[in-house]
């Protein structure tokens, strides 16, 4: 039987795996509407907690005192590197010109910013719920508890990387590494959910053997991490063409990427012809109201939405709509897709 208790964490890590895909939106609106320095420091906004809304709210000499905190906080981040070994990228980042560039003040660049720093905090309060709540396994499933404390390091993890991507200036390799880590912490929040769900349930059995299954959602599974990779190295590719352009000629960003844009296209076909594969198998072998073919049927819908995502993109001039949107369905496509294996993964094959 399933306690009260037990529901509420089950209903409470369903709603932070949901809230967690909102705060990938969120970065993905910053990204695409250029609002990642919208904000100079962290975690306040312009020394604030309410940031202002007009150039006459901050002092004359503003772009200056974040420029010298920017410099100050990168060479502390550059010295940590230095112990771990890492002199070459530490001498990088001391020697990177862009950040003495001052961040002029855009309001709405500045509101964009902090909703996305808004909706972190969100998730990290919810993050925090959802560990108070894992206790309820105490006795029961311990890993539960381990794996909560570990998501919530996480997004404490996080917020220290955020602002390292602040006071870098977005630099390329911080804003992958920063992608990647919510890629994690959503993989935890779906293990969780579904531990929690399967433990009073008799496993899924079918007739024939999902070995073959299993493996082409694992590939497929990788190939979408890659997939999400390769689009945050095309997204830095598109920046410096951009950056060097002025600005202009914006429908020429995307031919300017070169041979990064054209494997982002390829993995993509890639990843559609492994999920088609993954598809027919899954409707073979679970029938009816099976929980598997009813994430495979959401993980078609989120894959076209992808491409079709994609191809406003690559021919339309890359609208800031449709990045944002890129971004979501492709972290959604990697849930449903760890889901779905997790799901094949506890499937008994019956054996006469």
């Amino acid at each position: 039987m399933v306690s009260q208790s037990e529901r509420r964490f089950v209903r409470l890590n369903l709603i932070t795996i949901a809230v967690t895909l909102l705060l990938i939106l969120a970065g993905g609106i910053v990204r695409s509407t250029g609002s990642g320095m919208g904000c100079p420091d962290w975690p306040k906004c312009f020394g604030q907690y309410i940031p202002p809304t007009s150039v006459e709210q901050l002092p004359a000499d503003y772009q200056q005192k974040y420029v010298a905190q920017r410099v100050a906080k990168n060479e502390r981040f550059a010295k940590s590197l230095d112990k771990m070994g890492k002199k070459e990228l530490a001498d990088k980042i001391r020697n990177d010109k862009t950040i003495l560039i001052p961040e002029h003040f855009n309001a709405a660049q500045t509101w964009t910013e902090y909703g996305n720093r808004l909706m972190g905090a969100l998730t990290g309060f919810f993050l925090i719920g959802l560990t108070v709540y894992s206790f309820t396994y105490r006795k029961t499933a311990k890993r539960i508890i381990w794996l909560s404390l570990f998501n919530l390091v996480m997004v404490g993890f996080q917020a220290w990387l955020g602002s390292i991507v602040v006071s870098t200036n977005l630099l390329a390799w911080v804003v992958t590494v920063h992608m990647l880590l919510a890629l994690v912490i959503l993989a935890v929040l779906v293990y969780t959910y579904n531990y929690a769900r399967e433990m009073h349930s008799e496993p899924v059995v079918v007739i024939s053997n999902v070995t073959w299954l299993r493996l082409l959602i694992f590939l497929s599974l990788v190939l979408t991490v890659v997939q999400i990779v390769m689009g945050t190295e095309l997204r830095e590719a598109i920046d410096f063409i951009s950056k060097s352009l002025g600005y202009d000629q914006r429908n020429t960003w995307v031919l300017k990427a070169g041979s990064i844009f054209d494997y982002h296209r390829d993995m993509a076909v890639l990843v559609a012809v492994i999920s088609a594969l993954v598809y027919k198998f899954v409707a073979d072998k679970f029938g009816g109201r099976a929980t598997a073919l009813l994430v495979s049927n959401s993980i078609v819908i989120v894959l076209i939405v992808q491409i079709a995502t994609g191809i406003l993109l690559s021919n339309f001039a890359l609208p800031p709509y449709a990045q944002a949107l890129h971004i979501l369905f492709s972290t959604t496509l990697f849930t449903l897709q760890f889901y779905l294996y997790l799901l094949v993964y506890r499937t008994s094959t019956y054996n006469k």
